[in-house]
């Protein structure tokens, strides 16, 4: 139990937030609880300081507020509201202030009781190995000891929040230990000395900077979804946010991206989302094998579920606490993929919140600061160089919500300004049963791909240019297109076909490593740039159709096998038949493939 600082009476409760006089210091975010007495005892509801006007101050409580009543006492303990950091995270499912769900469930049955916080570690002993010796100089996010956890080595470091110089006293031999035994001592300049266990705590709105700098994100962050590894890449350490009206494939696409994307561990804030979307997450993940391990996905995933049916004000704090942890993972050296579905349920809770506050509002009713507060969330992704030497990153990808896909509400509006990559899906594309429905000529991206740049903006030509044809064709009709912009039309419909989309029930083709990604795009790219010989528009119509069902038996082929070879060259084959020369703007280009 938090040890008590001060204390305060209610005075107000509206909705969720309560209003309380003290006297003395209070400080803002800071941690309260709101004594309520129910027949079965005195529960402490946990609550978070907003604002402070002269003896008066607004909470956010993080529970239902029935029963609440002016008169009752709040007990404020003077820290900012934090989560417990150390080994025995990783294949967790926890609420927004870290309470771990299923051990929730046993002790309060299928309906959660308010008031009952749990220590979000298991109880458990780890297999501690000293890394510092006695003697050694330390500062915090310094490594004195490591302890396995899963298939990572779990770094038990000096806590964040000990800003000065250190030596180590003492450090505990090799062995067994729980998360709360004392496992080294530190003493400081002025010879105090700090025992230190395998856990702490940290502000989960403070950035955990326990590095040595900030890298520019470079390295692509493998999907294995063709059309965002090739057109819109993302990189380790950048941010993205994919927008979407509802029943669009928000929600399959981050858990296909949680699969397979090529990073250490993926963190999934379920905030504010239907409850039937995310049983279906707590249900799935244990059950699927990881592509990397052959494991259970579980193992290196952390769910923060915080559900819509839940008090809004715990939505804000569900997507801090993943940051938090995944930014705990980061200073391990670790590649941490965080997925927030979704944002706009957060600056749905913020807009109730402000209007609770009277605060003067912005657009369509939003706070005047939603802008700011987004940023400050996106920004806190990134690549950082360690102490160390080495290097660790989150990568920030969040969902947004925009009613009717309106894609200029405020929300996206203003995530657009500060991520890096942007996959908006598209309600046509969605419909047409594409997978994925990300629409290629409204998204964008900053960062660089795999795939030669250059070729890339030769295929963003071609699809911009058959959308054109195709929009000039719902007009005058095919018969009033002419067979060279009827050629254009046919290639983008057969690139959109052929590589943006993917079988998602497809073994080979749900997820494409990279390397297999270039050479199918090497072998479009050669069809693209093709000048083809074609009399009439039904021979072209009739000579694609066959090449996408050739290239469509191709995706399904195992890379590099007999089959797979075979399937190129009757490709290659059926290319030549038909090709008089190459574009003049793509000869360059070509010259790069082997």
């Amino acid at each position: 139990m938090a040890e008590i600082q001060n204390t305060g009476n209610v005075v107000g409760v509206n909705g969720n937030m309560v209003t309380i006089e003290f006297a003395g210091k209070v400080l803002m975010n800071e941690v309260g609880y709101v004594k309520l007495h129910t027949p079965q005892g005195i529960k402490r509801l946990k609550a978070e300081v907003i604002r402070v006007r002269g003896n008066k101050a607004d909470l956010q409580v993080f529970e239902m507020t029935r029963g609440i009543g002016v008169g009752d006492t709040v007990e404020l303990t003077g820290n900012l509201l934090a989560v417990t950091l150390g080994p025995g995270l990783l294949g967790q499912v926890f609420d927004g202030l870290q309470n771990p769900l299923p051990q929730l469930a046993e002790a309060c049955g299928f309906f959660l009781d308010r008031g009952v916080y749990l220590d979000p570690l298991p109880e458990k002993e780890w297999e501690f190995t000293p890394v510092a010796k006695t003697g050694d100089t330390v500062v915090r996010g310094d490594t004195f000891g490591v302890v396995p956890e899963g298939i990572f080595t779990h770094r038990i470091m000096i806590p964040f929040d000990m800003y000065d110089t250190y030596k180590v006293k003492s450090v505990a031999p090799q062995g067994k230990y729980p998360v709360t035994a004392k496992i080294a001592e530190i003493e400081d300049a002025k010879g105090n000395v700090y025992p230190l266990t395998m856990k702490f705590q940290w502000p989960v709105k403070r950035a955990i900077d326990a590095y040595a700098e900030r890298l520019k994100p470079v390295d692509p962050m493998v999907t294995k979804v063709r059309l965002i590894d090739t057109f819109i890449p993302v990189a380790k350490g950048g941010t993205y946010c994919i927008p979407g009206p509802f029943g669009a494939g928000k929600t399959v696409l981050q858990q296909i991206t949680s699969r397979n994307a090529e990073v250490d561990i993926v963190i999934i804030a379920a905030c504010g989302e239907r409850a039937g979307e995310v049983v279906e997450t707590l249900r799935d993940f244990p059950e699927l094998a990881d592509p990397r391990t052959g494991n259970s996905l579980m193992e290196r995933t952390i769910i923060i579920c915080n559900t819509s049916s839940m008090p809004v004000a715990a939505r804000e704090a569900s997507v801090y606490t993943a940051l938090t942890l995944a930014e705990y993972y980061r200073q391990m050296g670790l590649h941490v993929l965080l997925l927030a579905d979704s944002t706009s349920r957060w600056a749905q809770a913020m807009r109730e919140m402000s209007g609770r506050l009277e605060e003067i509002p912005g657009e369509e009713a939003f706070p005047a600061y939603l802008e700011s507060v987004i940023a400050s969330f996106y920004e806190r992704a990134g690549l950082v160089k360690l102490k160390d030497g080495g290097t660790g990153s989150v990568t920030i990808g969040g969902t947004v919500s925009p009613a009717g896909g309106n894609f200029e509400e405020p929300v996206t509006q203003a995530t657009l300004k500060v991520v890096g990559a942007f996959h908006g899906l598209s309600r046509e594309r969605s419909d047409a049963r594409k997978y994925p429905a990300i629409d290629p000529l409204e998204s964008w991206s900053k960062y660089k791909g795999s795939v030669n740049p250059g070729k890339t903006d030769y295929a963003w030509d071609i699809l911009f240019r058959g959308n054109d044809v195709a929009q000039m064709m719902k007009v005058v009709g095919e018969e009033g297109t002419s067979i060279e912009d009827y050629i254009v039309y046919l290639k983008s419909d057969f690139l959109d076909a052929v590589y943006l989309q993917q079988n998602s029930f497809d073994p080979v083709d749900n997820a494409v490593p990279v390397e297999r990604q270039e050479h199918i795009f090497n072998v479009i790219f050669r069809m693209l740039a093709a000048t083809l010989d074609f009399q009439i528009k039904d021979e072209a119509r009739q000579y694609f159709n066959r090449m996408r069902q050739l290239f469509l038996d191709y995706n399904g082929t195992g890379w590099n096998s007999d089959e797979f070879v075979e399937k190129e060259s009757e490709i290659l084959t059926l290319l030549s038949s038909k090709q008089k020369g190459i574009d003049e703007n793509a000869a360059a280009l070509l010259e790069t493939i082997s």
